[in-house]
Parts: C-alpha cells; sequence; structure tokens
C-alpha cells in the first residue's frame, strides 16, 4: 500500500508510524486513519521488529478526529457508524500488536489525539505538550474509548474531570497522573526514546509478544483469573518458542541470548 497521510518507517529492529498531516495537526480522517490500520498490519507481520513508535508530523501529535468530516457524517447514522468503527478497530489493533507500542507525544493531544495515545503500551510526552480529552468543549462526547479507558488509566475522579471540564494537562502532569511514562523538554525527546527503545531490540520477539498479550487480557479479569491465563500462556510460550530454551542456555553460558 502506497501511503500520503502516514510515514512508515523501518530501521533496527524499530518501526515507526508519522502522521503526516501537519496542516490539520494530524486530525484522524478516514484515509490516515485506513492507512495507519494498514502500516499497523505490516508491522505485525514482520517478525524483525521489537517495537512501533507513533509520532505526528509538525507542531502537534494528534489534535483529534477531522471534524469537518465528521460534520458531515452526523447527518448519515450509517457512515457515523463506519467511521467510529474505524477508529476504535485501529485502536484495538494497536494494542494487540505483539510488541510494544510507544507514543511520542509533542504539541497537542487532544480528543481522538488522546484516545489514540491510550492506546499504546507506553507514552514518552514534551514538558510542555498539551494532553486532553476536550469532546464536551464543542459539546460533543468521546467515540474512540475514553469513557472507558480513561478511567482505567487515572481513576474515575481524575477521568471524570478531563471528561467533563475539557482540562488539558501538561506533559508533566500526564506522568503524575499515570497518563505518560516519562515527560522531557522537546528537544531530548528522541534521546529519551532511544534509552526506552535500547533494551527492547535484545529481547526475545515472541517473548515481548506473550508478555503484552496476557498482560493486557488480564486487566479484564479477576486476579485469580488472571494468574490461571498467566500460567497457560506460560506453558504454551516454553512448549511452542525455542527462545525460552535459548535464554536459559545463555545464562548458563553467561552469554547474551540470540534471539
Amino acid at each position: 500500500m502506497e501511503y500520503t497521510n502516514i510515514k512508515l518507517e523501518k530501521e533496527n529492529m524499530v518501526a515507526t508510524i508519522r502522521m503526516n498531516r501537519p496542516d490539520a495537526m494530524n486530525a484522524l480522517s478516514p484515509g490516515l486513519m485506513e492507512e495507519f490500520s494498514a502500516a499497523v498490519t505490516e508491522v505485525g507481520k514482520d517478525d524483525g521488529i521489537k517495537a512501533l513508535v507513533v509520532r505526528g508530523e509538525g507542531r502537534a501529535f494528534c489534535a483529534g478526529a477531522d471534524l469537518p468530516y465528521f460534520e458531515t457524517a452526523f447527518a448519515d447514522a450509517p457512515t457515523l457508524d463506519l467511521v467510529l468503527e474505524r477508529m476504535n478497530t485501529l485502536l484495538f489493533k494497536l494494542e494487540a500488536l505483539p510488541v510494544p507500542v510507544i507514543a511520542v507525544v509533542h504539541g497537542f493531544a487532544l480528543a481522538g489525539g488522546l484516545e489514540l495515545m491510550m492506546a499504546c503500551d507506553m507514552v514518552i510526552a514534551a514538558e510542555d505538550a498539551r494532553i486532553g480529552d476536550q469532546h464536551v468543549n464543542f459539546g460533543l462526547m468521546p467515540g474512540g474509548g475514553s469513557t472507558q479507558r480513561l478511567p482505567r488509566r487515572v481513576g474515575m475522579q481524575r477521568a471524570m474531570e478531563l471528561l467533563t471540564t475539557g482540562r488539558w494537562l501538561s506533559g508533566k502532569e500526564a506522568v503524575e497522573w499515570g497518563l505518560a511514562l516519562r515527560a522531557v523538554p522537546t528537544e531530548d525527546l528522541d534521546d529519551e526514546l532511544e534509552k526506552l527503545l535500547a533494551p527492547l531490540r535484545t529481547k526475545s520477539r515472541p517473548g515481548l509478544g506473550w508478555i503484552k498479550s496476557v498482560t493486557m487480557r488480564g486487566q479484564e479479569l479477576a486476579l485469580r483469573d488472571g494468574i490461571a491465563l498467566e500460567s497457560l500462556a506460560f506453558a504454551q510460550y516454553v512448549f511452542t518458542s525455542s527462545h525460552p530454551s535459548e535464554g536459559i542456555q545463555a545464562f548458563k553460558e553467561k552469554r547474551q541470548p540470540e534471539f
């Protein structure tokens, strides 16, 4: 597939998807979401990739949905349903991708941009980033998961504050609230990203996939059921992959495993 609304790069075991609508602050148009989804599928099929980075070109990560398009969709229920389905399919696909997904957030991550950010496994934010839901500021409500993912990330009271007041957080505040892993000056984003990527490149791709899958699925289970899931997955991984044996052998031989 030829990409125009995004850029897909692969280098040194890391894939990067860059949203490429800088004039629209990377608003989520149908074309962008279609290309984004196709790129995630491509990354998932590449066994040489150990992590996916999601970024935005220009002065924003993502300012949300393409509102002019959504306004036209309001007049046609089937079209609106299709747009919401495309958005949520993309976010679920990111969560199901068998490698860690890291969002690098600068400028604005608002509404749909926040929802996209929350579908990533880890977030590195610029200290002066502006992060929030803000649907309520325009008489709207979320359609890409904010009402569900946000309370799971920050707790009910903080989620309700963001959802009902439209308040924006800085990158620093997003770390304090648990929405981001780290916040650094904008000029240090690439260096901070590399600190996170460097150890991931040495890891087992199947191991990363099993860990992420079980962790994600366990969030919806009671603790005892989650432990049972982990135990089952542990056995399946050991008997279906050579990597656990290689890891143990490398430990015994005091060397780095070769994955």
